[in-house]
């Protein structure tokens, strides 16, 4: 009976240690699952306004840093097939997408401008009469807000889960780069107003501009990075090896006729033309440093509750307009860039701390070749224009006995009908399509003609009919979709543009690192509509009203 006692003894014993020490494990189970949950302190979203997904690989040789661009690759998660999913890839479209996890269907944003369909005039996409500019005399530059976005974005579901003590600020060249980003309940949006050469707000956000950026206005720094000119960081040669010849007939001349290859003088404008800044890697410089001002002067990550900063850089998009993606200035342009993130990086390392920040960065949309660039390399494509497709379709509505008037407005890849001309002359719908479709399906660089409300049944490949559905709001969006042929671009006969559904416009970079990010590549297919739900998977939170993406779990820790 003793010996039966003192082994039920030992039996208890035993499984009272086993449970102590499984209790153990647990605890420091938990704990170590609490030290790699702690959330970054910082967000930062990067967008390059206009960059293709394969300039990181095209220009990775060149850069003189290893801590821009490479420290993405070096110490974060590259996503390789991102893709834009719906059209027109535009600037607010995209900047939309990425903070909404959403599609013009959803969150409004149909273009740059678009014409609407209920208040029966053109609308820029950040337009708000009911605001006034500060910071400028230049009111118009200034009446802006995020009034036309429908949907939420990061920004406002940061806010809503820290009972709105987040701090959320927007900073970019162009209006709609900085307010469409930081959202409907954001601390600020700063842009810049080329007239005046200031960084300004709207009344949206405040009466006054804050301190820190009426100060960093009085340092007149486009004046002094004019005094710098703008010359190559690399040899010439290496220029030669790898683009375009440096001056080409094709390219447009922003800096004056005669201002055609490098290097460019630039002190020329001093306290002339503020504008010019933007053309040039110049222009990413002042948006760097603003949002170094916005960190250290609003405190941004300084405690644990996480902060959102919006950094777009626009100047890609002015160089890329004008010179093309082959060109020296674009190349060089980037050389630039990566010297400017690495050097914006080093100092939130210093000023957040390296573990206490998270930064994504991704394109609002890429860009075509020139058309005379593709010619020259018998590649296919050319021009289209959409101001003579109107003529062509007015002229064509006269011989019918009917009215141009009938067609309010072509933009973007839209030409919108006007219905209740429609009405009143008792012209029919289906009637007005035919005769429009027949007329521009027989002209070379039309590819087809879709009705946007039937997009679904059109007879195009499914991806691109949900990319055209994705696009389509009935409000902002025209009737009809003009899909141009691939390499055909709407423009002028020097530069380019983007807007179409090719990979070259719609294949875009998106790249992270930071708190909370697993190293390594991501190849499957991908969306811009996954960033917002990353991020909020990231943060565990929320994520924006509209949005339809899904977390790319891979790079998440």
């Amino acid at each position: 009976m003793r010996y039966l006692l003192l082994i039920c003894l030992s039996f208890f014993s035993l499984f009272s240690n086993a449970q102590k020490k499984e209790h153990s494990n647990l605890v420091k189970t938990s704990t170590s699952k609490q030290t790699t949950a702690i959330k970054p302190k910082l967000v930062i979203g990067i967008v390059v306004d206009q960059m293709r997904w394969d300039y990181v690989n095209r220009f990775k040789p060149f850069f003189k840093t290893a801590g821009g661009f490479q420290r993405f690759i070096n110490e974060g998660a590259t996503v390789d097939n991102t893709l834009i999913p719906y059209l027109p890839t535009v600037t607010a479209c995209g900047h939309a997408c990425v903070y909404t996890g959403s599609v013009p269907a959803l969150h409004g944003i149909a273009g740059n401008e678009w014409y609407d369909n209920v208040k029966q005039k053109k609308v820029y996409c950040v337009d708000d009469a009911n605001v006034q500019t500060v910071g400028s005399s230049n009111n118009s530059a200034g009446q802006m807000s995020p009034l036309n976005v429908w949907t939420t974005t990061l920004g406002d579901e940061f806010k809503l889960a820290s009972n709105f003590k987040s701090k959320v600020i927007g900073i970019s060249l162009k209006d709609r780069g900085a307010i469409i980003p930081a959202g409907h309940s954001a601390n600020g949006a700063f842009w810049y107003d080329s007239k005046s050469g200031n960084f300004i707000s709207s009344t949206y956000y405040g009466k006054t501009l804050p301190t820190w950026v009426s100060n960093y206005n009085n340092l007149h720094r486009p004046d002094s990075l004019y005094n710098l000119d703008w010359n190559l960081s690399l040899a010439a040669s290496v220029y030669e090896a790898n683009c375009d010849k440096d001056e080409n007939t094709y390219e447009s001349t922003p800096f004056g006729k005669e201002a055609k290859h490098f290097p460019y003088a630039l002190k020329s404008f001093i306290g002339k033309d503020y504008g010019k800044i933007s053309t040039t890697p110049y222009g990413n410089s002042l948006v760097e440093e603003l949002a170094k001002q916005a960190i250290s002067n609003e405190a941004m990550g300084a405690d644990d509750i996480t902060d959102l900063l919006a950094v777009s850089f626009s100047s890609p998009d002015y160089i890329g307009h004008s010179f093309g993606p082959d060109s020296w200035e674009t190349m060089d342009g980037y050389i630039k860039l990566d010297e400017v993130l690495a050097d914006f990086f080093t100092y939130l390392d210093k000023q957040v701390g390296k573990d206490n920040y998270t930064v994504f960065l991704t394109a609002d949309h890429a860009v075509a070749n020139i058309p005379a660039f593709n010619s020259k390399h018998q590649i296919p494509g050319g021009l289209s224009n959409e101001t003579a497709m109107k003529n062509d379709i007015g002229n064509m509505l006269s011989t019918k006995g009917l009215t141009a008037n009938l067609i309010s407005f072509i933009g973007e890849g839209n030409i919108y009908f006007n219905h209740p001309l429609m009405d009143s002359l008792h012209v029919n719908q289906e009637k007005l399509v035919d005769l429009v479709s027949s007329l521009l399906e027989r002209k070379p660089e039309v590819l087809q003609i879709v009705e946007a409300r039937h997009a679904a049944t059109a007879a195009i490949p499914a991806s691109l009919r949900e990319r055209i559905v994705n696009g389509y709001n009935a409000q902002r969006s025209g009737d009809l979709v003009i899909i141009n042929k691939s390499g055909y671009v709407d423009g002028f006969a020097t530069g380019t543009s983007h807007g179409t559904l090719y990979n070259y416009d719609a294949h875009i970079p998106l790249l992270f690192f930071g708190n909370g990010i697993k190293k390594g590549a991501v190849h499957r297919e991908t969306y811009m509509t996954d960033i917002a739900p990353t991020i909020t998977a990231l943060m565990g939170i929320q994520m924006p009203s509209g949005s339809i993406g899904k977390p790319i779990t891979e790079v998440l820790q």
